[in-house]
């Protein structure tokens, strides 16, 4: 008996909203912090502690509860009897037409603008306090190779190896939170001192695991030389 309850319970929450009330739940508990969530990630930037998926649905539903709970305490009357079958209310099926748009507006002040701006207050605050140490970029990786103009760059590889080649806009890096790696559209031969040699004939490009290299360098050189 016990299984099949459970069972039941599992099928339940895995199954989509199929009637108005579970819509209306799922909504109210999900999209405000989720809204304010993206907003804060896209506005504060990443952090090492939300990079686990089910830490960021967490915070997620924390925010959707206190802003709930906000609603509730600032406008919880009003909101009743705006969907309220009473007199003005929407499930009158006389006065839902003719609130349409209240109705949108609340959604979008309920569920978006309120929590955009939650978020928006909260990053301007981690930012003031952190400003000493807290950079927009979340690596050294992204902040190097981000809005990169072209240069030569060579690795040391863990092994002593070097390699290297032309960092131009055929290349690619990967920015956080995918692993480093690094795709050159041109090899070059390399010296044993970590100098560059010649460019290898027929190359079509080099690709760089970072958790491989010790060291990356990049390496400017005149405008000129940047048909490489």
């Amino acid at each position: 008996m016990a299984n099949r309850e459970r069972r039941r319970r599992v099928e339940w929450m895995g199954q989509a909203p199929s009637t108005v009330f579970q819509l209306a739940v799922l909504i109210l508990f999900v999209l405000p912090g989720a809204v304010y969530q993206f907003l804060r990630e896209l506005w504060r930037g990443p952090v090492p502690q939300e990079r686990a998926l089910s830490e960021r649905v967490l915070r997620a539903l924390a925010a959707s509860v206190v802003l709930d709970a906000v609603y509730a305490v600032a406008v919880g009357p009003e909101l009743l009897r705006l969907v309220g079958a009473g007199d003005g209310g929407l499930l009158r099926e006389d006065m839902a037409g003719q609130r349409v748009r209240l109705v949108g507006l609340c959604g979008l002040a309920l569920f978006v603008a309120v929590p955009a701006a939650a978020a928006a207050t909260v990053s301007v605050l981690q930012r003031r306090r952190l400003r000493a140490r807290y950079r927009g970029t979340p690596s050294a990786w992204d902040h190097i190779f981000r809005d990169r103009r072209p240069c030569f760059v060579r690795l040391r590889l863990k092994d002593g190896t070097w390699v290297g080649g032309w960092y131009g806009n055929g290349s690619y890096a990967t920015s956080y939170p995918q692993p480093r790696e690094l795709h050159l559209e041109s090899a070059w031969r390399m010296r044993d001192d970590g100098s560059f040699d010649e460019r290898v004939e027929g190359t079509a490009g080099l690709h760089v695991c970072g958790a491989d290299v010790d060291i990356v360098e990049l390496i400017d050189v005149p405008t000129a030389a940047t048909d490489a």
